[in-house]
């Protein structure tokens, strides 16, 4: 009795015709096809052809299971032979053109030492660099002085002092990279830093209010994908002194997204929690790529950037927590501040029309040259 889901006899025996002929139209041209390649990358192409994903020999070893039972070893094997065959054919025309090339080099003329030599390409900032200058012009021109710290650095100024949680789950080794932990007999729990707020910690620490500070600087957490980096650039912003207020906090923000971005862009603050800011909030600038602000119904609803909002997040902020004050020794009935940060990376991929952040970190001069 036939089973349900057994092929057709019919079927079946078209699928091996077809598989035997396509072995054997392969077997015929790829060896003329790979030898009219004239450099590497059209060897390469032509090699795709035949075995690449989406190649001839692929698409046949795609009808296998069509095949009747009874010849698959058979074929399989004629499969796996041409395959080697085809390989064994590329790498012998590569060394050939390989070759070729040297050969073409060393019976050129001669190079001539007497002729000028070429001039040195002038080397270009990198984007993240120039933001990073850019925005501590800015924020320096604001009276904001500039402060660094170490990428390695102890758990409880990246943890414990601004107030997270023992349990929060930016602490898990999923989402840290830790260098040492006390529970396996270190001294102390040292970790890559996974914000710059770290910075703000040491600066309190070691100064009396009042202060202002922008500190930037490489940090690492468990993230990769198009918008996320395993290492990124943040720069962190806080100011703390008597009587500061949220309006402050907003109208420095608005002032920087100005000179950055334009002078007609509007800035939206919505909740958002942080462990150590309360009140905290995200902010959003008017799209700088539909430019949003210019009031262009159509232009705004057709942006893939902001799709269609006319916002784009760029920042979180808030009121340092008074926890954070008393674990720095600052009077929290005294004194008020606020602080923001944001990822130095976004900045430049707005600003620049970045589709994805590892072009960022992949040195691809091609891609550097632009900026």
């Amino acid at each position: 009795m036939t089973r349900p889901d057994a092929p057709e006899e019919g079927g079946a025996g078209e699928a091996a015709r077809e598989l035997r002929d396509g072995l054997a139209k392969i077997g015929a041209e790829f060896r003329a096809s790979l030898a009219e390649a004239s450099d590497e990358p059209s060897l390469r192409e032509r090699n795709a052809r035949w075995v690449g994903p989406g190649g001839a020999l692929t698409r046949l070893m795609k009808l296998m299971p069509k095949v009747p039972s009874g010849e698959r070893r058979d074929l399989g094997k004629q499969i796996n032979a041409l395959k080697t065959e085809v390989n064994e054919a590329f790498e012998h025309a590569l060394v050939a053109l390989e070759r070729a090339a040297r050969e073409a080099e060393l019976a050129a003329t001669p190079l001539d030492v007497t002729l000028p030599g070429r001039d040195v390409r002038a080397g270009r900032l990198h984007p993240i660099t120039r933001v990073r200058y850019e925005l501590l012009d800015i924020f320096g021109a604001l009276g904001f002085d500039v402060a660094d710290g170490p990428e390695i650095d102890l758990h409880e100024n990246c943890f414990d002092k601004l107030g997270f949680p023992a349990d929060h789950p930016a602490t898990d080794m999923q989402d840290t990279f830790y260098i040492t932990r006390e529970e396996l007999g270190a001294s102390a729990t040292t970790l890559l830093r996974t914000h710059t707020s770290t910075i703000q910690i040491r600066e309190m620490l070691r100064r009396e209010p009042p202060l202002a500070i922008v500190a930037p600087g490489a940090v690492y957490r468990r993230d990769d994908d198009a918008t996320h980096s395993p290492m990124f650039f943040q720069i962190e912003g806080f100011l703390v002194d008597e009587d500061v207020s949220f309006s402050e906090l907003k109208g420095v923000l608005t002032l920087f997204a100005r000179r950055l971005f334009d002078a007609e862009v509007s800035l939206r603050f919505r909740p958002s929690y942080f462990p150590f800011v309360e009140p905290g909030g995200e902010v959003d600038v008017s799209c700088v790529f539909c430019r949003a602000w210019e009031r262009d119904a159509a232009r705004t609803a057709a942006c893939g950037v902001c799709k269609g909002t006319g916002w784009i997040e760029i920042l979180g902020c808030g009121m340092i927590h008074p926890t954070v004050f008393r674990n720095v020794g600052y009077d929290a009935e005294r004194y008020t501040g606020f602080a923001f940060g944001m990822g130095l990376d976004r900045i430049a991929m707005l600003k620049y029309g970045v589709p994805n952040i590892r072009l960022l970190y992949e040195n691809d001069v091609r891609f550097l040259s632009g900026f």
